[in-house]
């Protein structure tokens, strides 16, 4: 193994200025003349819009700004594929839309002129379960579907399915025909919040030069640049997004909302305009994790050996689909697992519905697609009569093997995982009535994009590392100077941050599917590099030494033949500049290696009451080099403790398109009572991974297997199988009393 001298070591994460108060988020921005936006939004779920009438919010004092549906006609916006109209245009397709928006001088202000204007609607017949929306004779909720940016395919015919990805592996029906068990399940997924504490917030300004300033609670700044400059029609370069920080986003804070809308209002008032949602409208308006029915077949051998499998997926996109990045969830098409399996079908798709936009959360699709195929692993080996960890080891695939999507991946420990993790949980000790244990798998690989940093050498002394990512949370800066101060061979106290505006760096992906360590840190690791052989060739001129002997240590460049030494800010002094290189890493296509999680749940479940309690959680996974341990440990922590609530306790619950969990008094999330007594983190010796430190991704991958360990071992403690996210005492109370 390499031995690093700043890599690896455990560096606390930067907190001060958030525990201070010194950070500055979007809420916090204040600007001259600045504005309030409202929004007044739909109160059916599928309507047309008859008439508008803003007359007496435009004459109410202090309104500056008033916009409809036909002040934006005919834009879309979107990630990729773009559905969303800025406002509502003759028709409403959810309760929440925006239909009408005010900017104002103060926020009630905003507020009353919103409730000031008069909207006639007509209803027209709605559709809320994806698979009614699936019927020929469904209402189509998209009719110009085919004409709009970013679809993969056309949809012909016309329907509410508007995307559809198909994986097919060997003979499916032969493989049925062939196996002497064949094992059908059903499960369903609730919708569920991100709850990042910062709810969504914006803010818009028309600067003296004409150039559309922009600050937003966004993880991909540059992304969402080019969102803003489509959807309004200008040239990226007259629009800026500057620099804050962001109270939490689990995926939640990668798509547009508010801010095309907000930009319209500052363009028409001609004043800036902040526009921040409350959570009420976060949890019936914003983007949850999509809610979807799965269904999963699977023939196997008595001996337990897997012959074929069929899944599918459907997820309820709600009333648009253009809030993530792609147009389908692409990490649902691991729902076979990771296993060896000859003949497979996979079919995911999403449905246009009238509820509310399903959006992006942290592995999207994932943690969906292995609540299913890991809960049905676990019926299949029950159905011969197979231990559920027999079962996996007998068919989990090892190096050399080809995954059901076709891909090969290097140094599989896919095995060696699960063996940790059943080890260390005392997964076949004995256990008392009522406790059950349960397993679950998943893997994730680390994801593409394009990352630009940016490293300053100056002559005061101070070391800059530049960089237009907002962080969120995770970390990233930790890391970012971690790997310069790598490269450097100096201290990271010693490297200072930059935050940068979008004109400042070139184009970044931002932070999000597990790309932010594996992309960035190949740019900090460049830019680190270059700096520092760009400083020894000005230490080699200015002070005559040979440039094979020298290296930089802390504050010096030192001379390895004779032991001098001299400070490197006093070269810069007699060369008269400061260095300043910049970096664009970029990685394309699927990663060489994966990552692995193994997950036991331990719980207790009253039988009269059907409570679970979760007594010990052990996860386990396959790591490369670890950048941060106590980055890595939160991440793992966090990831488990999302998972918790995924399995136990979190949804969105929609009544006839109406959310009814409007306040986090409804809508509930793990505390500290709902934790394990005990978390248990292994993690395998390090292993080959990507990049020049060879990583692996952990953000992301502890997250989906949890909800089904947790579902395995309620059976396992009581003999009942819960299909249906979340898992709640009610829903074990009826499974156990019929």
């Amino acid at each position: 193994m390499v031995s690093y001298r700043v890599i690896g070591k455990p560096i606390p994460t930067d907190v001060d200025g958030k525990a201070t108060g010194a950070t500055r988020f979007t809420a916090d921005v204040r600007l001259p003349g600045l504005l309030w936006g409202k929004v007044l939004r739909s109160p059916f779920s599928h309507a047309r819009i008859k008439r508008i009438d803003t007359s007496k919010a435009e004459r109410l004092p202090g309104v500056h700004a008033v916009l409809t549906g036909d002040d934006v006609r005919g834009i879309r916006y979107g990630r990729r594929y773009k559905d969303v109209p800025v406002l509502a245009q003759d028709v409403v397709r959810y309760i929440g839309e925006r239909v009408a928006a005010v900017a104002a001088e103060d926020a009630a202000t905003a507020a009353a002129a919103a409730a000031l204007i008069e909207v006639e609607y007509e209803e027209l017949p709605a559709v809320f379960d994806p698979l009614e929306a699936m019927r020929p004779d469904a209402p189509v909720l998209h009719p110009d579907v085919n004409s709009y940016e970013g679809l993969p395919e056309p949809v012909e015919p016309l329907s509410n399915v508007f995307v559809r990805d198909v994986t097919t592996k060997g003979d499916v029906e032969a493989g049925f025909a062939a196996s002497d068990v064949v094992v059908e399940n059903e499960f369903t997924v609730a919708r569920t919040h991100q709850a990042y504490m910062e709810p969504h917030a914006c803010i818009a300004w028309a600067d003296g030069a004409g150039k559309l300033q922009v600050w937003s609670a966004t993880k991909a700044p540059h992304g969402l640049k080019q969102t803003l400059a489509a959807a309004l029609g200008r040239d990226e370069d007259t629009i800026c997004v500057n620099p804050v920080a962001i109270g939490g986003d689990f995926g939640g804070k990668g798509a547009a909302l508010d801010e095309p809308l907000c930009c319209f209002l500052a363009l028409r008032a001609g004043r800036p305009v902040k526009m921040v949602m409350g959570y009420t409208d976060e949890l019936t308006a914003a983007a949850p994790r999509h809610a979807g029915v799965l269904r999963l077949k699977t023939g196997v051998m008595r001996d337990g050996t897997l012959v074929a499998h069929q899944t599918q997926i459907i997820f309820d996109g709600g009333a648009y689909g253009g809030l993530r990045p792609g147009a389908n969830l692409a990490g649902a098409g691991h729902s076979a697992g990771f296993y060896r399996i000859p003949n497979a079908h996979i079919e995911t798709m999403r449905v246009y519905t009238n509820n509310l936009p399903g959006g992006q959360m942290r592995a999207p699709g994932s943690p969906q697609g292995f609540f299913a195929a890991e809960s049905h692993m676990d019926c299949v080996a029950r159905a011969i009569g197979m231990d559920p960890l027999e079962f996996r080891l007998k068919n989990l695939i090892t190096d050399g093997e080809e995954t059901i999507e076709g891909d090969r991946y290097r140094g599989i420990r896919a095995v060696e995982t699960l063996q940790a993790a059943v080890a260390e949980a005392g997964y076949a000790e004995p256990k008392a009535p009522g406790v059950g244990r349960g397993i679950a798998m998943g893997f994730r690989s680390p994801g593409g994009g394009e990352s630009a940093i940016a490293v300053s050498m100056n002559a005061d002394g101070r070391v800059v590392v530049g960089t237009s990512v907002f962080e969120q949370g995770t970390g990233t800066y930790t890391t970012l100077r971690q790997c310069v101060a790598e490269e450097l061979s100096m201290s990271p106290e010693a490297i200072t941050m930059d935050v940068l505006d979008t004109d400042a760096m070139p184009f970044d992906s931002g932070i999000g599917g597990s790309r932010g360590t594996n992309i960035s840190t190949g740019s900090a690791f460049q830019a680190g590099r270059e700096a520092r052989e760009e400083m020894l060739g000005l230490a080699a001129d200015v002070l005559e030494w040979p440039r094979e002997q020298l290296s930089l240590d802390g504050p010096d460049v030192v001379r390895g033949d004779t032991g001098d030494r001299r400070p490197w800010t006093a070269v810069l002094v007699r060369a008269g500049r400061n260095v300043h290189v910049e970096a664009v890493h970029k990685t394309e296509g699927r990663s060489p290696v994966t990552a692995f999680t193994a997950q036991v749940a331990e719980v207790s479940v009253d039988p009269e009451t059907g409570a679970v309690k979760l007594l010990r959680f052990t996860t386990a996974h396959d790591v490369g080099t670890v950048l941060n341990p106590i980055g890595h440990q939160g991440q793992i922590n966090g990831a488990v403790v999302q998972g918790i609530g995924y399995g136990l306790m979190e949804e969105v619950t929609v009544e006839e398109g109406r959310v009814t969990t409007t306040s986090f008094a409804d809508f509930k999330i793990p505390t500290i009572e709902d934790l394990p007594g005990e978390l248990r983190t292994v993690l395998l010796e390090p292993a080959e991974g990507v990049g020049p430190y060879q990583i692996k991704g952990i953000g992301e991958n502890p997250n989906p297997p949890v909800a089904p360990a947790i579902a395995n071992a309620v059976e396992d403690a009581v003999g009942v199988r819960v299909r249906s996210l979340p898992i709640t005492a009610e829903k074990v109370y009826r499974a156990l009393h019929g």
